[in-house]
């Protein structure tokens, strides 16, 4: 086991009722004695983007990524992450062009096509957006009326 993992373990576990001030100091402490760990770098992503900082969130998502990180759900966690802080600053485009990546990278992952829907509406793509939460929603839902329907609510979707 690496030596940060537990430090890291312990700071993410004092979590509580969204109380994140004195995770972030530790995060920080943390990063700065391990600056090249993508996990922390996520971590503190997440935190940041909880407190508002989006800005910051950003650069950290972007740090997390491009160091790599070893888990597909964490890969996956930081991703949506990412794209979630690029459209709280305004960026729809870029949501949609980093949601279209993660689609292709983890396509069983309904949590992408949802959140692209609401990127490309955000990006004056209103139409699309509908067809593919319409299209998401049809291949979750466990729903028989949808089942029983979804050619003719597909066929609707695209005219």
């Amino acid at each position: 086991m690496s030596e940060w993992k537990p430090a890291l373990d312990a700071i993410v576990g004092s979590r509580h009722g969204g109380k994140t001030d004195h995770v972030l100091a530790a995060l920080r402490d943390l990063d700065s004695r391990h600056p090249h760990v993508p996990e922390i770098a996520a971590e503190q992503a997440f935190t940041l983007a909880s407190q508002g900082a989006h800005a910051e969130a950003l650069s950290a998502y972007e740090r997390a990524l491009a160091l790599g990180l070893a888990s597909p759900a964490e890969q996956a966690n930081a991703l949506f992450g990412h794209a979630t802080v690029l459209l709280r600053l305004g960026r729809a485009a870029d949501a949609v062009s980093a949601l279209d990546c993660a689609r292709v990278q983890f396509p069983e992952h309904a949590e992408f096509p949802a959140l692209l829907a609401l990127a490309r509406h955000r990006d004056g793509r209103s139409c699309e957006a509908v067809r593919l939460l319409l299209d998401t929603l049809i291949e979750t839902s466990d729903d028989i009326g949808l089942a029983a329907h979804q050619r003719t609510l597909r066929a609707l979707a695209r005219e």
